[in-house]
């Protein structure tokens, strides 16, 4: 038997105002990708025809989410996983109600690649707007506009070309190279250029939306970074300890009793013994003498292992430090200039002490000035009092420890953080480090 082909990993967001059509396009990928078992495509025709619908609904493949969400779930984003002979996709499946554009932040913030859907009969609109500033705040790579329900105007070129020549200028605006944005005309209802070209549309010569989504190059910005390693637990087998780093039984250990590791994901970049390091906010310095797993030491390891460091001298490390390149390290600061996407019904003002976590560690913040406010349907920049929920808003903020951060643009690891209610530790903003949008004030 031959060895497995190795198949890369693709993960992208689907967003998209109401009624666009999108749980149906999610159900025509995973229903045209054989992505979904026999018994759950025989439920939905059963349904449809319950329905008196003469085609399958495959919306119904995603409906169960939309349920929830009836049942006042706030963040609920769903990750559907499916793959073909080229790759394997993590699609993160967001709302579409305007009330829930924190959720579009909580989808895309991992994504390579966004797909936003629009109706042909209404083109773009203000939740569109909306949803691609978010998607462009967080940086994420690359975006698609699938044009949806083509076949509800008759296929028109003139209709297509419109939108897709709007939507330019709007990416444009959004600082979106030309290179990094396509338009597709779909139809999620009847197939057109979903999975299968469409004889439907023979004046658009593109690739469908699965051959796309095939293709695009997978680039991570962060396997390119310095390297960021939070760490979450330092490893220091002793007496009284049953395994070892690896998960070894002591009688194993040999030499290991004065074993001293740093495990955490890597975050950024990739880590290898020999490679200078420092340990942040401490500013130690020290080189990687080796790189362990379960499955024993690596000669090296990039972004989303879980690893444990071994280091060359012995150093006061705890959880919450962050080890680095020494070459770029991160800016050390308690005093942050950040975007936040407000997710609390309880507005934000100056002078609020919450609690900010950033990698590993968690400290007591205060927040200072309001700088301003972005509107998602103008893309214009305001001086507001207070942030209100689902806001996204220029903020300065103090930390009681100082930080490693680096701007977002530069590493989403480092750049990230969360905002959190002291008394309930209820999430109540996403941040990133630094000004991602910069767009002009009213």
């Amino acid at each position: 038997m031959g060895a497995a082909i190795q198949r890369d990993l693709l993960r992208f967001a689907t967003a998209g105002s109401v009624d666009d059509g999108k749980s149906t396009l999610v159900g025509r990928l995973l229903y045209d990708t054989k992505s979904v078992l026999a018994d759950q495509i025989e439920a939905v025709q059963r349904a449809s025809v319950d329905k008196g619908l003469a085609t399958p609904d495959l919306s119904l493949l995603v409906d169960g989410l939309r349920a929830e969400r009836e049942q006042g779930i706030t963040i609920d984003v769903a990750y559907r996983y499916f793959g073909t002979p080229r790759r394997e996709f993590v699609l993160a499946d967001t709302p579409g109600h305007v009330q829930y554009t924190r959720n579009t932040v909580t989808g895309a913030s991992t994504a390579e690649l966004a797909v936003l859907l629009v109706d042909a009969r209404y083109g773009v609109v203000e939740q569109t707007r909306r949803h691609a500033a978010v998607i462009a705040l967080l940086r994420v790579p690359r975006l698609v506009l699938a044009v949806n329900k083509i076949d509800l105007v008759d296929y028109d070129e003139a209709v297509f070309t419109a939108i897709a020549k709007d939507f330019a200028g709007l990416a444009t605006v959004l600082g979106y190279p030309a290179e990094q944005v396509i338009t597709i005309p779909v139809s999620a209802l009847v197939g057109d250029n979903v999975v299968e070209a469409s004889a439907n549309t023979p004046w658009y010569s593109g690739p469908t939306l699965l051959e796309h989504l095939e293709s695009v190059p997978v680039t991570s910005p962060e396997l390119d970074a310095p390297l960021r390693i939070p760490v979450q637990y330092v490893i220091r087998p002793r007496g009284g300890s049953s395994s070892d780093a690896a998960g070894r039984p002591a009688e194993h250990w040999g030499d290991l009793h004065d074993y001293r590791g740093y495990a955490g994901q890597v975050a950024a970049g990739t880590v290898r013994p020999g490679q200078e390091v420092l340990v942040l906010p401490e500013g130690l310095r020290s080189t990687v003498t080796a790189v362990d797993t379960a499955d024993g030491e690596l000669p090296s390891a990039s972004v989303g292992r879980s690893v444990t460091v071994r280091l060359a001298d012995d150093l006061d490390v705890a959880r919450g430090s962050v080890i680095v390149d020494a070459a770029a390290p991160p800016t050390v600061t308690d005093q942050l200039e950040t975007t936040v996407c407000w997710l609390s019904d309880q507005p934000l003002r100056p002078g609020a002490r919450l609690l900010l976590k950033h990698g590993t560690r968690v400290t007591q913040a205060i927040i200072g000035a309001l700088h301003d406010r972005l509107d998602t349907d103008t893309l214009t920049l305001s001086v507001p009092e207070r942030l209100e929920i689902n806001d996204i808003g220029r903020v300065s903020i103090r930390t009681a420890d100082p930080l490693p951060v680096d701007d977002y643009a530069v590493s989403r690891a480092t750049g990230s953080f969360l905002l959190i209610d002291p008394p309930t530790g209820n999430t109540l903003a996403a941040g990133l480090v630094g000004t991602p949008l910069l767009l002009s004030e009213d």
